[in-house]
């Protein structure tokens, strides 16, 4: 693996590996996912799939990529992760118009908002910044080779559910044929913090994260470039195939331990099955042992 660290941009990454950019899916201006996208039209990808709510959010995002590389493809797809009808509608049209895909980037967030359930019934962090990337990318797959509620405790949780699932998913999978990672960015200043500008909202923050862990930590901010650098590599490093289930951060394979989350294997098939009960689908994909043999999975 190459060596990266902390300060490495998502550009010296998309340099190193440009042999490997192909088709992407995934943001609006501002964001680590626009800034994603950019970096990889550097390395003239044959397709990038640009999926949002609106497309006037992404027509910024569709203008730099333009002026960077314009001989590259770009399909905008409209996409709210919040609503079950609308990523299976994303999907479909991606079927549809998208003979295969190498890359998926589950990169959209909300983070610390206000209580609110989505039209299907569920809270609205857990049902974006997870449920909605469960659905996307099992119906994709066929394309590769409260009263008490703590919004940035809600957030947290959406996100561990995000390793669960790669995690979940990399079991299913010979890492040849489809490898998963999770990815921490670092600390960025995007518009995903904008429901912690208010003191109130901050201070609420700092004290539920001193409650869990003993301390609140404040990490080194990064600029958007270098913190669109460890998904890049989780995309486009071969080296990291047989690592398929890992955690990457500062660019390269970190350790996260099972017993740090209080969680394995059992816990991650139990999202596995609750995500499919939520959806109101089964995703029975043959699953893959490293001997080599492949068990049918059980509904």
């Amino acid at each position: 693996m190459t060596q990266f660290s902390f300060s490495t941009t998502g550009l010296e990454v998309v340099r190193a590996f440009a042999d490997q950019v192909r088709n992407k899916t995934g943001p609006s201006e501002g964001g680590i996912g626009a800034e994603i996208a950019i970096s990889l039209a550097h390395a003239n990808p044959f397709l990038i799939v640009l999926a949002g709510r609106t497309e006037d959010k992404i027509k910024p995002v569709i203008r730099i990529i333009r002026e960077i590389n314009a001989s590259v493809q770009l399909n905008f797809v409209e996409l709210d992760l919040s609503d079950q009808t609308s990523v299976r509608r994303a999907a479909e049209r991606i079927s549809a118009t998208v003979e295969k895909i190498d890359i998926i980037i589950n990169n959209a967030a909300i983070m610390a908002c206000p209580w609110h359930k989505t039209r299907d019934g569920i809270e609205s962090q857990f049902a974006t910044n997870y449920l909605g990337h469960f659905l996307l990318t099992n119906l994709l797959l066929e394309k590769t080779d409260g009263e008490t509620y703590v919004p940035v405790a809600a957030y947290a949780q959406s996100k561990v559910a995000m390793l669960l699932f790669s995690s979940a998913l990399a079991s299913r999978f010979d890492p040849q044929e489809v490898a998963a990672f999770s990815v921490h960015p670092g600390n960025i200043r995007t518009n995903l913090q904008v429901n912690l500008q208010d003191p109130a909202a901050f201070k609420a923050a700092v004290e539920w994260v001193t409650e869990k862990t003993g301390h609140f930590a404040r990490e080194e901010f990064k600029t958007l470039q270098q913190g669109s650098s460890t998904t890049l590599v989780a995309a486009l490093d071969e080296t990291v195939i047989g690592s398929s289930g890992c955690y990457l951060a500062d660019a390269q394979v970190a350790s996260v331990k099972p017993e740090q989350l209080k969680a394995g294997p059992e816990l991650s098939e139990k999202l596995w099955s609750l995500s499919e009960n939520l959806v109101h689908q089964k995703f029975e994909w043959v699953r893959y042992r490293p001997s080599g043999k492949a068990d049918a999975e059980t509904p």
